[in-house]
């Protein structure tokens, strides 16, 4: 259910505070009267993976209130009906005065303020805007940014140590090519399936347009121009998936629900996938012996000339809408939201990267002293997680027209329906670009 956090003052608090301090006068004297004078502050805040995140972000939110003479509001909403919730707030023209997405909310451009206020406020305290925040909120078309970015989340391969050393590679796959051989060799031999996620959830989404950039099929260009299908990069990196799923794959990939690869690790069903560090986190906190054999390392070695490169599992993006009630208030909020960043850190449990580096200067010897991590140094592979995560919408920014192609999960759409075996990959991909086409021209005409 959704939860409310509101600025009250207790009866009884309120009898101390009046005894105590009676030069205050004419507030403690008409509570209703300050009450009255009380602005709102409505949030809608995706529901974190970790949530100890979830709590400590209400309460910090709690005290924002008491402290800007604002009762504030926290409606927490599943990741998969955030999409529906904003879409529902648009056609009402009300709603939060703060939204809250694990992705570049670029569709929403012509509903959100600029939100470069904000980043100008960041900026006096901590320093210009980092490109993964740029290029995730910036609109090409006006020169404004319809959103702000405040962490982000990296995803890493996690893969089981015992699994992956029985087949000779204890260190775990590098490239792709290992994931295909090694996966086969442990379906084969233990029985084990590879887990990647191929389902239209944020999983699956954030996976498959990995692997689709690692191998050059790439969406959309830098000038919002479609690549995709242009070249054999397309056909290839579907047949590639194909043959993945034949030699290591299990039917449960093509059914899993949000967070199926996730529970499919922790029960030790697959040998490897990438996900969010939330996934170590609760292994460690469920099932330490679990924990103890899951490692990370950045992701897969890409083709054709790419490195080591995954797009992020999230990026949490808040947006004004131009509808807000509380515009001033909102932008204030965010702008000291980026204060508590090392606090986020912590309450997320290492999950919620700061877009702004000055706010977790301790970063790296924090990863490589984990106080829950068995050894303690497991999480050194995020070291430079920034350098191997581009945005969503690379080589471009987070355009409208990519983002309506992530969150309508086109690329999902056309991996299964390859893998179902009602699609050759060259129709997949041809049906896929022709419904590339038709967005990017439909968002061409908008704008």
């Amino acid at each position: 259910m959704p939860n409310s956090v509101e600025k009250r003052i207790p009866r009884r608090d309120f009898v101390k505070l009046a005894a105590a301090g009676a030069a205050f006068g004419p507030f403690f004297l008409f509570p209703d009267r300050a009450l009255a004078g009380q602005k709102t502050l409505k949030i809608a805040k995706w529901v974190h993976f970790v949530p100890e995140f979830n709590s400590w972000f209400e309460s910090m939110a709690m005290d924002w209130g008491r402290q800007n003479n604002t009762t504030v509001t926290v409606d927490e909403i599943p990741v998969e009906k955030i999409s529906a919730m904003a879409n529902a707030e648009i056609e009402a023209g009300k709603g939060h005065d703060v939204f809250m997405f694990p992705w570049p909310p670029a569709e929403y451009c012509q509903h959100a303020i600029d939100h470069g206020e904000v980043y100008q406020l960041v900026a006096s305290k901590y320093g210009a805007i980092q490109q993964l925040a740029h290029r995730s909120t910036f609109n090409l078309k006006n020169k404004t940014y319809f959103a702000f970015a405040d962490f982000w989340t990296p995803s890493p391969l996690h893969f089981f140590e015992d699994f992956w050393a029985h087949v000779g590679m204890p260190l775990g796959p590098v490239h792709y090519g290992s994931l295909r051989s090694g996966g086969k060799k442990l379906r084969d031999q233990l029985g084990i399936p590879c887990g990647l996620a191929f389902t239209p959830t944020l999983e699956g989404n954030v996976t498959l347009h990995t692997i689709l950039y690692a191998f050059r099929a790439w969406i959309l260009d830098g000038n919002g121009n479609v690549l995709f299908n242009k070249n054999a990069f397309a056909v290839g990196v579907l047949k590639y998936i194909q043959a993945l799923y034949q030699d290591s794959g299990t039917p449960d990939q093509l059914r899993w629900g949000p967070g199926g690869n996730v529970q499919a690790m922790l029960a030790r069903q697959t040998s490897s996938t990438n996900n969010a560090i939330s996934l170590l986190r609760e292994a460690e906190k469920q099932e330490p012996r679990v924990a103890r054999e899951i490692w990370l390392q950045p992701p897969l070695i890409g083709t054709n000339g790419m490195g080591v490169t995954a797009l992020p599992h999230v990026t949490n993006c808040s947006v004004v809408w131009n509808f807000s009630q509380n515009q001033d208030g909102a932008r204030q909020f965010l702008a000291d939201l980026i204060d508590t960043s090392r606090a986020g850190y912590e309450k997320s449990l290492g999950c919620n990267f700061p877009i702004y580096p000055k706010t977790v200067p301790d970063l790296i010897v924090r990863l490589s002293k984990d106080s829950q991590a068995d050894p303690s140094y497991k999480y050194m592979g995020l070291k430079d997680a920034l350098h191997w995560t581009p945005n969503l919408g690379v080589p471009g920014f987070a355009t409208p027209a990519y983002m309506e192609i992530f969150n309508s999960s086109l690329v999902p759409r056309m991996v299964q329906s390859v893998l179902k075996g009602e699609s050759s990959p060259e129709d997949a991909a041809a049906a896929a670009a022709s419904e590339i086409q038709r967005i990017s021209e439909k968002w061409n005409q908008l704008s």
